[in-house]
């Protein structure tokens, strides 16, 4: 699921809402710092044992409400849309996704290539995690209660020691809020940010993120030791190449996820994909 937020995870970080707080014995001793860092670390460990998974994405965005069915393989992820609107499609909307899936499994080269946009996407979500532990300052706020048990509350702005390498990680210098971190597990559950300061971005394009936007991320543990997000929420606006207007508002939901047996290249998915038409219930 990475590569499937890989683009939106690029522009990270931001605010908590007030949360309810564990009661107030004396602080532990933590460096908030280091344990931001070993979270990080964690995380970037994990992607080396992930399983690859099947699940279903809602994404709205804009005008456009559509849920899909997703495989992950070794040679990218394979996607078939199974609603819009909260609606199963039409039988002619339907058949077009069947002979959509058809011409892809029939020309491996598209699906080469959006494996390898997905490798890039991760590749750069990736390298700007790294960066995590020393892009901002952290400070210990409390402890709470999060969906899986305890999480230290951390709150975190722009670092002024902080010197970014390129116009990507340039976007930390105009961050600030929260992030919660699993006592247990030492993996990051929510960060919620928001744009303190206007900030330029080249993602492909340049163009600039204006003050007061918001990310809202979150994931858990899905069984397994497997933690994957399963919501995102972004609000920004912006321009790009200075001229034209952008306004990201989007809203992404995983959920209903289960492991693919070792071995399914992305045609055994196509295949997977082709016998069922809705999300299946647990």
């Amino acid at each position: 699921m990475q590569a499937t937020f890989g683009s939106i995870l690029c522009f990270i970080l931001v605010t908590l809402a007030p949360a309810p707080l564990w009661p107030q014995d004396p602080s532990p001793a933590i460096d908030p710092v280091a344990l931001v860092r070993r979270a990080t670390q964690h995380s970037l460990d994990a992607v080396r044992t992930h399983r690859a998974l099947r699940y279903f994405l809602r994404k709205i965005d804009g005008q456009r409400d559509t849920t899909k069915d997703i495989i992950e393989t070794s040679q990218g992820d394979v996607a078939r849309l199974v609603a819009v609107n909260g609606q199963p499609l039409s039988a002619e909307a339907n058949q077009a996704e069947l002979d959509r899936l058809n011409t892809l499994a029939n020309h491996p080269e598209i699906q080469e290539h959006r494996r390898q946009r997905e490798q890039k996407d991760a590749d750069r979500v990736n390298r700007l995690m790294r960066l995590l532990p020393d892009a901002f300052v952290y400070r210990f706020e409390g402890m709470v209660d999060g969906a899986g048990g305890p999480c230290y509350r951390l709150s975190f702005s722009p670092n002024p020691n902080f010197a970014p390498s390129d116009v990507e990680a340039s976007i930390f210098r105009g961050m600030a809020g929260e992030v919660w971190i699993d006592q247990v597990e030492e993996r990051l559950t929510r960060l919620d940010a928001h744009l303190i300061a206007n900030v330029d971005f080249g993602w492909g394009i340049i163009g600039k993120l204006e003050k007061g936007g918001t990310i809202l991320l979150e994931q858990g543990d899905i069984g397994g030791s497997d933690w994957e997000l399963t919501e995102l929420k972004v609000n920004m606006r912006g321009k790009a190449l200075m001229v034209k207007s952008l306004n990201f508002q989007i809203t992404e939901q995983a959920s209903h996820f289960s492991v693919i047996p070792p071995g399914v290249d992305y045609r055994g998915a196509i295949q997977l994909l082709e016998k069922s038409g809705e999300p299946s219930r647990p």
